[in-house]
């Protein structure tokens, strides 16, 4: 069945549970690249080093039966072990972190450390001039915090792209 152009875009997490060998992430990466799809988010860190295990979570954005196709040829790669949807796993848990650099002085100044308190994000430095906010938690508020605090004095943003766990006592 081809597929349906008129199917909405969603985006997807998928985490990649690799071997840690050489040009793993550039062979994950390069299927992306080949076929045209965009990644949104790609975070990657060795997982285990007694197992030589790495943990690539890609975030994407497409039609459902491309990102199942997505899926399927990354379980075709020789160095993946296992993929995982996190996003359609009940169990799946995802967070981002940010930092946020905040140039205000007076009632912005103000403003913009009740805003922080509301969002649980920690003053991680200040001047008289400014402050770096560490915020985490879906991508979504990160992206409410980061848009809150553009009229208070944005300055400056990092952030870490997705991270996913599954939640539970089973590793996965």
């Amino acid at each position: 069945m081809p597929p349906r152009s008129d199917a909405p875009a969603e985006s997807r997490t998928l985490a990649v549970l690799v071997d840690n060998e050489p040009g793993v992430l550039a062979r994950v990466v390069g299927l992306f690249s080949a076929r045209g799809y965009n990644i949104e988010s790609l975070t990657v860190a060795e997982t285990d080093k007694a197992a030589n295990a790495s943990r690539i979570t890609i975030v994407t954005r497409g039609q459902p039966i491309i990102l199942d196709q997505i899926k399927a040829q990354l379980e075709r790669i020789v160095s993946v072990r296992q993929v995982i949807d996190v996003t359609l796993d009940p169990n799946g848990v995802q967070r981002e972190l940010a930092l946020v650099k905040v140039r205000s002085a007076g009632a912005e100044r103000i403003e913009a450390l009740r805003v922080s308190d509301i969002f649980r994000a920690k003053v991680i430095d200040t001047t008289l001039e400014s402050f770096i906010f560490e915020v985490t938690g879906a991508s979504a508020k990160v992206d409410a915090f980061i848009e809150l605090m553009r009229p208070l004095g944005l300055v400056e943003v990092s952030r870490t792209g997705v991270l996913s766990i599954h939640r539970g006592p089973d590793r996965n």
